[in-house]
């Protein structure tokens, strides 16, 4: 008897709990739908009352969607999971935090951006190894 939750009946590959190196690309795919979005409602709707979040909201905006862009890489690279999950660290942390100084309109939010930022340095410097 084939046992089918191991993935052994229908000619279908075994299931695996693991993540392959090809599933940053949906995290990229989600993040990108993330980051189009987010930087349309900061350039058509988004009216601070201070102009200087506008400003950051775009950092933030640039950022999130540059290194969106590079998560499409990590299957390419030596170690994606460190490609892709110091990116994705980065994006979240320093994007995140920019993204919600920017909304509150209070710096305090943004103590996360500098670890954010050396997790965007770490992942580039990963792909010297």
């Amino acid at each position: 008897m084939v046992n089918e939750a191991a993935g052994g009946g229908g000619g279908r590959p075994p299931r695996t709990t693991a993540m392959g190196p090809r599933a940053w690309h949906r995290v990229a795919a989600i993040s990108g739908i993330a980051a189009l979005g987010l930087g349309t409602y900061g350039f058509h709707i988004f009216k601070p009352q201070n102009p200087v979040y506008k400003e950051v909201w775009q950092t933030a905006s640039l950022y999130h969607l540059i290194h969106t862009t590079a998560l499409l890489a990590a299957p390419l690279t030596k170690h994606p999971h460190v490609f892709g999950g110091l990116l994705t660290t980065g994006i979240l942390t320093f994007s995140g935090s920019c993204y919600t100084a920017a909304w509150f309109e209070d710096k305090g939010y943004s103590t996360l951006a500098p670890l954010g930022g050396f997790a965007f340095v770490a992942a580039w410097a990963s792909l010297l190894f």
